[in-house]
């Protein structure tokens, strides 16, 4: 079973990859520094609710997306 930091980190990376986009693309749309978007899809930082829904709404899907197997 897959944690909800692999799970969100996962989505992240398909999502993005998806959409042609570097994660300094995300991090552009989301508002966030190209640094915190790699290591959230590392997995090597914790992500407060608010930062996944700037996440999601770059990525244009709801947050739950994020958390889906």
């Amino acid at each position: 079973m897959l944690t909800a930091r692999e799970l969100l980190a996962m989505n992240i990376v398909r999502l993005r990859r998806e959409k042609g986009w570097s994660q300094e693309d995300l991090a552009l749309e989301a508002g966030l520094h190209r640094t915190f978007v790699a290591h959230v899809e590392r997995q090597a930082r914790n992500i407060s609710i608010d930062n996944i829904e700037r996440l999601a709404n770059a990525l244009q899907v709801s947050i739950h997306i994020l958390l889906l197997p």
